[in-house]
């Protein structure tokens, strides 16, 4: 890129810069993450005030600078007002900021992530609060699988053993290991425990995303961990929460569920369950913190089950 160059963009974070600027991370569909100042948009008048704002589609012009870019034009092409009308959207949508932000790459065009944002910011913006955690779990899990980080949910990590959720034992469970990559049967965590080749799943995902195109993913830093550390971070779930994780890849999930009486959402618990099953994976495997969880954790710790009316 050089003198000026057009992008479509949607600002993830901003910084307020000297006396009335702000520094804007913008993740753009044809250059990744870009980071420009906005001249003057904290002023009162400002024609770049709005369009500065957190979840702000624009198409932008901008000019290349020595240290930092600047944006001269932007048009807002779209925003998502509703929102900042719910403290839980709100939240959950810089949560997916975050997590976009992991895995975005600068100079690099990557029109699949800028997409899959928008979508699952329209979509947690459209329905209702009650749906606000299905829509978050939903959208992490869809954003890990971009990022070639899905976690196994049909099959033990270990054995590869197709697991199937037993509803008619209350007491069923399997494990789900943050290091091992995802599910696996209760009965083959000793053989977990004593599998020496543990920290290298870690390996093999770094090398599978060196090997992927660099359009779709990035390199991550993925942290090694000893088999002994690994097997401590695992944790049991049962049928109902198994059975949600397995429909997770499902692009239209959270809608159809929602369209059909019949068939209400599991209850908050499951969904609290699950986000915290996938922060905990995602901060493990980008090695980074989602600082937006603790918010999560006070806006939902209470919530009730959301097919209650």
């Amino acid at each position: 890129m050089s003198g000026t160059y057009k992008a479509l963009g949607i600002n993830l974070k901003s910084a307020p810069l000297g006396e009335s600027d702000r520094l804007l991370t913008i993740l753009t569909e044809e250059f990744g993450l870009i980071r420009a100042v906005a001249p003057g948009s904290r002023k009162h008048k400002s024609s770049l005030g709005g369009r500065s704002s957190l979840f702000v589609v624009n198409h932008l012009l901008v000019a290349k600078g020595k240290n930092l870019d600047k944006i001269t034009q932007a048009e807002s092409l779209e925003s998502y007002p509703g929102l900042s009308q719910n403290l839980g959207k709100l939240t959950a949508g810089q949560y997916l900021a975050e997590l976009a932000l992991l895995q975005a790459m600068d100079d690099h065009p990557q029109p699949d992530l800028f997409c899959l944002l928008r979508e699952h910011l329209s979509r947690l913006e459209r329905v209702p609060a009650a749906a606000t955690l299905p829509c978050l779990v939903h959208a992490t899990y869809h954003l890990l699988a971009l990022a070639g980080l899905p976690p196994q949910v049909q099959n033990c990590c270990v054995t590869q053993q197709l697991i199937t959720p037993n509803f008619s034992e209350p007491d069923w469970r399997v494990g789900f290991s943050v290091s091992a990559g995802g599910t696996f049967l209760l009965s083959a965590l000793d053989r977990l425990k004593a599998d020496s080749s543990a920290p290298k799943a870690s390996e093999s995902r770094a090398l599978a995303l060196k090997a992927a195109p660099r359009s779709a993913t990035k390199e991550f830093s993925i942290p090694q961990r000893s088999s002994a550390k690994a097997t401590e971070l695992y944790t049991q779930i049962g049928a109902i929460e198994l059975d949600t994780l397995q429909q997770l890849a499902q692009p239209d999930l959270i809608q159809n569920w929602l369209a059909v009486s019949s068939a209400p959402l599991p209850a908050s618990r499951i969904w609290l369950s699950l986000e915290r099953l996938l922060r905990q994976y995602a901060q493990y495997h980008f090695d980074r913190s989602i600082r937006s969880a603790t918010l999560i954790d006070a806006c939902f710790a209470d919530a009730l089950p959301v097919c209650d009316p």
